[in-house]
């Protein structure tokens, strides 16, 4: 109750405080908050070939009325262009051709860096926006730099900007005087539209002029407004058109050698594979499309960046594979689906030892050893995984994902007389999603998901199903939202009998927002059971929790004393444990960012404290409830400075410090944090450039469960266990974790480009003191005295070279290096370049692969056909 009453109070004062800046700030315009007026564009149907060269020398261009009179968005919204854009926009039966005119001073003013797809670097660039069904919400993105360099997004409200989409589409761009040209052809293979006899699409239009950072739209993007698709202009006279059949294959082949220094008698040390495969893409009819990867390879994929994981919680690492970044908005709608589940490690990969004959003494009186693991696969391979996913004339999103995965075997030998055989760590599984996602007017929706993991044999199966929704009311200025999200799974654990715990779950949000305008706030509140449970296809970080969060912002877009903008934001997070209800924890958080305007020099600062938490989690005793770890009152104080990326040389530096209170009930030392980064990037030239990045991370005193936890082998760990056998071992440690990271790239052209990162981490733990935590978060002095001390120290080296030899088709060969250890005791040790030099002492995993990919599409292989 007494924190309820704090939190209560604060945000009557927050809000207070937020409505004297509202009213004390200087007006901005009255229609600072409202859409501008939709402005409309011709496009003009044409019989004749457009030839792509960056060249509208076509008198057929001149037949179409320009879109012009830009409106800046960034760094001062508001002002119309003072150099000149001009585009056109034409089509015929089967693409749409978009011609710009970029004036500019002269060519030293249009920067030129060349860099990879999507990477726009330091250019200018030119782009047009489409939203095929005019539902406002859902679109598509085409840019073009200066250099020739394509990128292409999707937007949506659970993707936001979506690099990850590709297409395939073609451009041309060239410097005409003191101008710049982009020329743009986009078959209607590469978008979604409705079979109406005349077509209705949104439409807008960006130019960068990286000189000054300045960002315009032809029709005014608003930044006070919510949203951005609802923002753009309409096209019409597109008439006429048919979607085409979207039919295309992308065959594969890849060769791959792997050479590790096992140097042991019968297993060699270099191996090779041969792969092959391909992705299928079928339009299904004009609104939907089927993606699918047969025998799929995802060797070349970015080596991930491995930690030393202190926390209860599991490493979310990001997906690099392209089949489940691409084109995956719909299926990220509320956050159900963590796709690293799909062909992750299997789940008895860690019950292998305990299957093992153990070693016996024979009838002489001698041992015989017993059996041994030969492989344990750490990964799933994928028979193949499929997508259909699309949007109806009517604003009906729908997508359905599913996957195959084979059964995943471990090999184990008997030491003696040398026979092997198969341990099953993860059976024939199907792993499903189905959305469903209905577009309502002013920026709103309502959803449907549903995520299904099906295993053969006997283990569980796991479901989960949602609802979501968001209605905003006509003005797009206020907004309510929620969730509500069922989990249910059935079966027995994988390799026993036991039945599955967390067999029914639940969790909910709802939510009100002023969601438009300089000033905005949101109000939101939510509970995860405590046997909510969605990881078999989700990932979940901590169940059991009831939430409460008050937040507000304050904005300015426009610039005003030194600055271009300045945003500003600050809240209240309350947070109780569900079952038990005990209270969690309070944070109070806040800060702001500013760009200034000469130097454009970005920098911000935040904030936050914290009464005293009781961190739940951190013992692993579960169910929770009885046993917390006590947090002393502390507070966090951080900032960031960027400098000017237009500049050769650009630097990013931040930094932070965590203070605690002196936690009296022991003569501890306090605890303390501390953080910093600093990372320089150097642009020798428009192809080459560098970077380096450097963080640090020390944390004193901190007291934490005891990683690794206690070994009953060992007598220290045995003699605790029988001394307190319902209390948990904490220790007060110092953690000193340092990250190296070097990456480079030259960039050919604009198909070709070689990168090269490197990357080094080290993570060292030493442990001083020790305690025992009993119930109810008191803790004792223990006299416990083994070596607990650690270091973990991962490397990485990922060198790609990239060749896009026609659209959609790549030549890549890649090269990685890798190599990880886990030092305990003696061995630990929290000096840097001794960490280093074990590390390249350590037998390193050498890979090198080649890939080749051709993209055969149907209408292109049919008009060949024809001549």
């Amino acid at each position: 109750m007494n924190c309820s009453r704090v939190l209560l109070l604060l945000a009557c004062w927050l809000g207070a405080l937020g409505a004297a800046r509202a009213q004390t700030a200087p007006e901005t315009p009255a229609n600072a908050a409202v859409p501008a007026l939709k402005r409309q564009l011709q496009a003009v149907r044409i019989t004749e070939t457009i030839k792509l060269d960056g060249d509208l020398n076509e008198a057929v261009w001149q037949q179409a009325t320009p879109a012009t009179d830009f409106i800046q968005n960034r760094p001062n919204p508001g002002p119309h262009e003072r150099h000149k854009t001009e585009v056109r926009v034409l089509y015929d039966d089967a693409n749409l051709y978009i011609g710009a005119i970029m004036h500019d001073v002269s060519l030293d003013s249009i920067p030129r860096e060349l860099s990879g797809r999507d990477d726009f670097g330091n250019t200018d660039f030119f782009g047009i926006f489409l939203d095929t069904y005019h539902d406002k919400i859902n679109g598509y993105g085409f840019f073009v730099t200066t250099g020739g360099v394509q990128g292409d997004a999707r937007y949506s409200p659970a993707g936001g900007e979506d690099f990850n989409w590709n297409a395939v589409w073609d451009s041309r761009t060239a410097l005409r005087g003191t101008d710049w040209v982009a020329e743009m052809r986009i078959p209607y293979s590469a978008i979604r539209f409705s079979k109406a006899p005349e077509q209705l699409w949104g439409i807008n239009f960006m130019r960068q002029r990286k000189r000054d950072n300045q960002g315009f739209f032809w029709n005014e993007v608003r930044p006070a407004v919510d949203g951005f698709v609802n923002q753009w202009g309409e096209l019409l006279g597109v008439k006429n058109v048919q979607p085409p059949l979207r039919l295309s294959l992308t065959p594969y082949i890849s060769a791959y050698a792997n050479h590790y220094p096992y140097n042991v008698q019968g297993t060699r040390n270099t191996s090779t594979s041969f792969n092959g495969g391909a992705d299928v893409k079928w339009g299904i009819n004009e609104s939907f499309t089927l993606d699918a990867t047969l025998v799929p390879d995802f060797g070349q994929v970015q080596s991930d960046n491995q930690v030393l994981n202190l926390s209860p919680f599991e490493v979310q690492y990001n997906e690099n594979r392209q089949f489940f970044t691409e084109g995956t908005e719909l299926f990220n709608k509320g956050n159900l689906f963590y796709s690293r589940r799909v062909g992750a490690q299997p789940i008895g990969f860690y019950n292998v030892e305990s299957q093992l004959r153990a070693g016996e003494l024979g009838p002489d009186g001698k041992r015989r050893p017993g059996e041994a693991v030969v492989s344990n696969p750490g990964v799933t391979r994928l028979l193949n995984a499929t997508k259909v996913s699309g949007r109806t004339k009517n604003g009906l999103g729908v997508g359905v994902f599913n996957a195959l995965s084979n059964d995943v075997y471990a090999t184990v030998r008997d030491s003696v007389d040398g026979r092997e055989r198969s341990v099953l760590t993860q059976p024939f599984s199907n792993y499903n999603i189905v959305v469903l996602d209905q577009s309502l007017k002013n920026n709103s929706y309502v959803s449907l998901i549903n995520t299904n993991v099906t295993r053969w044999g006997s283990t569980y199966d796991a479901n989960v199903t949602g609802g979501l929704f968001r209605f905003a009311n006509k003005k797009n200025s206020y907004a309510v939202d929620g969730r509500v999200v069922y989990s249910r799974r059935r079966g027995t654990v994988f390799g026993s009998e036991e039945a599955i715990d967390d067999q029914n779950g639940y969790k909910y949000r709802v939510g009100v927002s002023k969601i438009s305008g300089n000033f905005t706030w949101s109000l939101s509140q939510g509970i995860e059971s405590d046997t909510y449970n969605p990881n078999d296809l989700g990932i979940l970080f901590g169940n059991n929790n009831i939430n409460q969060n008050i937040n507000f912002n304050y904005n300015k877009y426009k610039p005003f004393w030194k600055v271009n903008n300045f945003y500003s934001y600050w809240g209240v997070d309350h947070t109780l444990l569900y079952k038990p209800t005990r209270y969690q924890g309070l944070n109070f958080y806040g800060g702001f960012n500013t760009t200034f305007t000469k130097r454009f020099l970005t920098t911000g600062l935040n904030f936050d404290a914290n009464p005293v938490t009781h961190d739940y989690f951190e013992p692993r005793q579960y169910p929770l409830g009885d046993y917390y770890v006590r947090v002393p009152v502390n507070a966090n104080v951080g900032g960031f400075a960027s400098s000017d990326y237009r500049k050769k040389l650009a630097l990013d530096v931040n930094g932070g410090i965590r203070w605690y209170q002196q936690d009296n009930r022991f003569a501890r030392p306090r605890r303390m944090g501390y953080g910093w980064g600093f990372s320089p990037r150097y642009r020798v030239s428009n192809q080459l450039n560098f970077r380096y990045s450097l963080d640090w991370n020390l944390r004193q005193n901190q007291v934490g469960y005891v990683n690794g936890g206690l070994d009953g082998s060992q007598p220290e760990d045995a003699r605790f266990r029988a001394d307190h056998p319902n209390d948990v071992l904490l220790g007060v440690r110092r953690v000193l974790t340092v990250t190296n990271t070097v990456s480079g790239g030259y960039t050919f052209n604009n198909r070709m480009s070689l990168t090269v990162r490197v990357r080094h981490y080290t993570s060292t733990v030493n442990y001083h003191d020790f305690a025992r935590l009993s119930k109810g978060g008191e803790e004792f002095p223990v006299d416990y005295r083994r070596n607990r001390d650690n270091t973990f120290n991962a490397f990485n080296v990922d060198a790609v070279y990239s060749w896009w030899f026609a659209p959609g088709s790549q030549v890549s060969i890649v090269w990685k290096n890798a190599s990880s250890s886990f030092l305990e005791a003696n061995q630990a040790t929290p000096l840097y370049f001794d960490n280093l030099s074990n590390t390249i002492n350590t037998p390193h995993n050498n890979n090198l692969s080649i890939k080749i990919l051709y993209y055969l599409d149907y209408l292109m292989l049919k008009r060949r056909t024809k001549v």
